[in-house]
């Protein structure tokens, strides 16, 4: 049998294929709220037969969101809705993730198909962001307000809280965001991060909030169940945070208890210098997977299920996220099977297709 649509164990939980959909963020939320959208993309994914479907990046608070849009989990209310989405994908055998996040400067935006510009703060929908020192994104944008120590505390139990839920709402696997330029990455990286404090300067001190709030997310976690870490593996820029800085943290990772690290990159900074090109971010994967010894995930213009089954096979990691190849083919998973010369469950419905 192929490795790409082979189970794979993960504490408790057995995916049905190494196929992952990555959180996609879809911008159609009302106050945090999952609507009718969000169980139809979530759901057709799982319909399409993929092994783990991650939910979009949730915000832990309001001025965690990176538009006015996000989806969110900073209130009990949120639970209802993504109740039922999450006992849909379960009904077609698929798992559950969830992405916890924070957007931290990069907060408080347009939707993209409205231009993405951060809102100004005369806007009713604008808020104030937040970043471990006061540098924007964008130059001649405003200045993000540095998070002091309570304002940190209050971020460990906004994700410590979101947590709790996510563990309540029984998704299978928890994801904390800390890449492509968010709050965790920010403090990650010494090209958004100036601090003088415990949370500055050093490898040590910048790594110390992710820990923070891994051990803190953990004490409400089920243990038997997986926790992944998304990072940026690399910043592509000169002084930025590097691949050697991801191993050594993924060791640290580890040691906490995580299980999956999913390796993506970028997003820090605009003058970023990406080499774009298939599976461009598997060497990544591979590094920290070999180096670190730990499960990583893939991620970055794969888009065949050959492509796929290559990184498995020759070990570069140990599951394949998709993401904008799912929004293409929600049924990725039946093409593949088809391609690889399997067979696939398809769903009874669908099987006059097959």
């Amino acid at each position: 049998m192929s490795k790409l649509l082979s189970p794979l164990t993960i504490k408790s939980v057995t995916l049905i294929n190494r196929i992952v959909i990555s959180p996609m963020c879809q911008y159609s939320a009302k106050d945090g709220f999952a609507n009718d959208w969000h169980l139809v993309h979530l759901g057709s994914r799982a319909v399409g037969g993929a092994g783990l479907i991650i939910q979009e990046a949730t915000a832990v608070s309001p001025e965690g969101r990176i538009t006015p849009a996000d989806l969110g989990l900073w209130k009990d209310e949120h639970k209802e809705k993504l109740k039922n989405i999450i006992t849909f994908v379960h009904a077609q055998g698929s798992a559950m993730g969830i992405q916890l996040a924070h957007a931290g400067r990069k907060a408080s935006h347009d939707l993209p198909w409205k231009g993405g510009k951060q809102l100004t703060i005369q806007n009713q929908e604008a808020w104030h962001s937040v970043a471990p020192s006061a540098i924007p994104f964008l130059e001649g944008s405003q200045l993000p307000s540095t998070l002091d120590e309570r304002g940190i505390q209050k971020v460990i139990e906004d994700f410590k809280k979101a947590a709790r839920r996510s563990a309540d709402l029984d998704y299978d696997v928890l994801e904390i965001h800390s890449a492509h330029g968010y709050l965790l990455h920010e403090f990650l990286s010494p090209l958004s991060n100036q601090r003088k404090d415990s949370y500055g300067g050093t490898f040590e001190n910048r790594i110390r909030l992710l820990l923070e709030i891994v051990s803190a997310v953990q004490e409400v976690w089920p243990k038997d169940k997986p926790l992944f870490v998304r990072i940026s593996a690399s910043d592509w820029a000169e002084g930025g945070w590097n691949i050697d800085e991801s191993v050594k943290l993924a060791k640290l990772l580890k040691q906490l208890g995580v299980d999956v690290i999913d390796c993506s990159s970028g997003g820090q900074v605009p003058h970023q210098k990406i080499t774009l090109g298939p599976g461009y971010q598997v060497p990544f994967a591979e590094r920290i997977k070999k180096e670190a010894e730990i499960m990583t995930g893939a991620v970055g213009l794969i888009t065949t299920a050959t492509q796929a089954e290559d990184i498995l096979t020759h070990d570069k990691a140990d599951l394949i996220f998709l993401a904008r190849e799912s929004l293409r083919n929600p049924y990725f998973p039946m093409k593949a099977a088809k391609e690889l010369n399997e067979d696939f469950k398809w769903p009874d419905q669908y099987m006059r297709a097959k």
